[in-house]
């Protein structure tokens, strides 16, 4: 047989030092493919489903659910090709066996007159119990129920959030605890039964808390402290664009709608595909540009903190498709359901605090990108036009940026260029 391949801790974002394995999403002997979801980690930020990078058959799980302190690289488990794992995993059936003979004939006795047919006797009368009588079965609630049932705790938390009952889950795998991935299926099955009554958002425990500011902490001294910043800012009127969405929303179906939002982080991805400068990371003293547009999207959490997964080629999604991208990321990472190359692939961060009425932001890189992108709140301004005053609505854009990659000069072009892009929106498509 092959040598195994060594499936390892992958690195979660750039201030992850180790992570908790909290469930297996597969089992010895399953087939995998490059990007399937094989394992659920818990770092100081979120839950983040990992993939896996190699196509084979998971040999041997190396770490059991529940294992702390696990650092990046830490052997997780293995793989073997799918050729060589299939003897293996599929014993030769046994050698069959020859029929045995056929019994010889016995001599039968003499036939014998069939006896007379004796009276039926009178039916047997059970005496009283003496055991109290048993209550009438009552039906059992669910968290009755569900206590008894085999699931992972990642698994039992996704149920709670979703209002499945795991014990109407069945598992992908007999034998095998429920997943999350078996929730999720559950839940999206889910047409004629009622939906649970709303629960109160929750809130993360304190030390999850702590753990997470304490994270963002040392990655943004760590910024500020090796990355030589420098700031720029323009104001962008966006009658054109404005007008165009309205246009647009009135026009389309409910699920096709697009915010605002939408405009300006595709004019950013459109901005940062042809000005690739910007978008890419400072690795080893030198610039390495990114394989594509990936952009980060800052996300606050309902429990505090901030992380900042990526959309992956935004400059290709269309608005409608980069609008369904921002809710569903927005979601899974509120929700503790992202994935690892979500939060280690993104190229160049955008931030929008607009709806928090902050007029400007100016962001502090997420290493080792060497930009990030601030928006504010769209507001009516006083605006020069045609030779006079008017008011327009506009938007402070913001730009930090790494001075060992670029300079005043580039950074300058890419708020003017994401500027022009907004001015003519039809082209944002």
């Amino acid at each position: 047989m092959a040598d195994p391949r060594v499936f390892r801790m992958p690195s979660l974002g750039a201030d992850m030092t180790e992570g908790r394995l909290i469930e297996w999403l597969v089992q010895p002997g399953d087939a995998v493919h490059r990007g399937d979801l094989v394992a659920v980690v818990k770092t100081d930020k979120a839950d983040v489903e990992v993939e896996i990078f190699d196509d084979g058959v998971i040999g041997e799980l190396l770490v059991p659910v529940g294992d702390e302190a696990l650092e990046i690289g830490t052997p997780l488990a293995t793989v073997v090709d799918a050729g060589a794992a299939g003897p293996a995993a599929a014993p030769p059936p046994p050698a069959p066996t020859p029929p045995p003979p056929p019994p010889a004939p016995t001599p039968q006795p003499p036939q014998q007159p069939a006896p007379a047919p004796r009276p039926p006797e009178p039916p047997a009368v059970a005496p009283p119990s003496l055991a109290p009588p048993r209550p009438a079965p009552t039906r059992s609630t669910p968290a009755a129920t569900t206590a008894h049932v085999a699931a992972s705790p990642y698994a039992r938390r996704r149920a709670a959030e979703l209002g499945v009952d795991l014990a109407r889950v069945a598992a992908a795998q007999p034998g095998h605890p429920i997943s999350a991935a078996d929730v999720d299926r559950a839940a999206r099955s889910r047409v004629a039964e009622p939906a649970p009554a709303p629960k109160p958002e929750p809130v993360a425990p304190v030390d999850q808390s702590t753990a997470m500011r304490q994270a963002i902490g040392r990655l943004m001294a760590r910024s500020k402290r090796e990355i030589p910043h420098y700031y720029l800012q323009e104001d962008v009127e966006l009658t054109a664009a404005l007008a165009w969405l309205q246009s647009h929303n009135e026009q389309a179906p409910v699920d096709a709608r697009i915010l605002p939002a939408a405009l300006l982080y595709k004019a950013v991805a459109l901005t940062a595909a042809a000005m690739p400068e910007l978008n890419g990371y400072w690795v080893d003293d030198h610039f390495v540009a990114g394989s594509g547009v990936h952009l980060g999207v800052a996300i606050s959490l309902r429990g505090g903190g901030l992380v900042a997964p990526a959309v992956h080629d935004a400059d290709r999604l269309s608005l409608v498709e980069l609008m369904g991208a921002l809710r569903d990321v927005t979601s899974r990472a509120r929700g503790g359901r992202l994935r690892g190359s979500e939060m280690t692939d993104a190229t160049i961060t955008v931030t929008n605090l607009g709806d928090r009425g902050v007029r400007s932001v100016f962001g502090v890189i997420y290493p080792p990108q060497v930009a990030l992108v601030g928006f504010g709140k769209i507001s009516d301004r006083v605006w020069d036009v045609d030779d006079g005053i008017g008011i327009r609505p506009a938007v402070t854009a913001t730009l930090s940026a790494d001075h060992r990659a670029t300079d005043g000069h580039i950074g300058a072009r890419f708020l003017a260029d994401v500027a022009r892009r907004l001015g003519q929106p039809e082209e944002l498509r």
